[in-house]
């Protein structure tokens, strides 16, 4: 079977385990169902996320010009800190900037590889950790709007880390930690325009992933320099596609490559 598309973040839900699909403009593939399977990654070119013209991606899906233009990649959303919308002051786009930035914000422990601190949309739990890889998770805080959010993070990341080892995480090389007391540890940290917003009730989130084998040692796979590769798929992790021979590939560091996917 063969599909060809434009490839974005892998869609998910949750169950036990995580369910994943690979949207493409005329076919939607259940990756779950490919465990086991060898699968074929043909590079074909490139597609920009947002002007859809075939330019070379610079980062995130975008070409050079888009990603230095389109509101969606303004340097509050890597840094929600500097998010300015609650002041009526753009960035790039007022009005897609006050769509994002002014709704509910949480900020969260996730432990993918270790403990770390992190903000996301709460429309987009439990989806942000599920990207992440993180096996246990749970909202520490929840604010009105990204700028909260965002100064929160910076406060706390003086005493929790606030990055993934993407290798632990893909060998699965994790400890479970107690994450309540965690989080009534942070309380303290937290400043005080957020520390109202604090969450003291809840319990963790435990994620399964679909991963049949994980691998030893890791080869990242770059379509650039690997244009054609072909292996047996034993896991999905994070927005990591696992192959049999320790293969692994980030899909959404490669939005924006055309592939044409066939499994065998």
């Amino acid at each position: 079977m063969q599909y060809q598309g434009v490839l974005t973040k892998m869609q998910t839900e949750i169950g036990n385990p995580i369910q994943y699909y690979l949207v493409f403009e005329s076919d939607f593939i259940h990756v779950n169902q490919l465990l086991d399977k060898t699968l074929s990654i043909e590079f074909v070119g490139y597609q920009c996320l947002a002007c859809g013209k075939e330019k070379k991606i610079y980062r995130q899906g975008y070409c050079y010009d888009d990603f230095y233009n389109q509101p969606q990649v303004g340097d509050w959303v890597m840094r929600p800190e500097l998010s300015t919308a609650h002041l009526e002051v753009e960035d790039r786009n007022l009005a897609y900037e006050k769509k994002v930035q002014l709704q509910p914000h949480i900020v969260y422990l996730a432990n993918s590889s270790n403990v770390k601190v992190g903000v996301t949309r709460k429309t987009q739990v439990p989806t942000r950790w599920i990207d992440q890889g993180a096996h246990e998770a749970i909202e520490i805080v929840e604010v009105p709007n990204r700028y909260l959010a965002g100064i929160t993070e910076v406060a706390l990341k003086s005493h929790v880390s606030d990055k993934t080892n993407w290798r632990k995480m893909l060998k699965n090389e994790i400890e479970d930690e107690n994450l309540i007391h965690y989080r009534d540890k942070l309380k303290a940290f937290i400043p005080d325009e957020a520390r109202d917003y604090f969450i003291d009730t809840n319990t963790e989130t435990t994620l399964h992933f679909p991963v049949l084998q994980y691998p030893s040692k890791l080869k990242s796979l770059n379509l650039e320099k690997t244009p054609e590769y072909s292996g047996v798929l034993k896991g999905v992790k994070g927005q990591y596609l696992i192959f049999e021979d320790d293969t692994v590939f980030n899909v959404r560091n490669n939005e924006g490559y055309v592939v044409q996917l066939t499994v065998l």
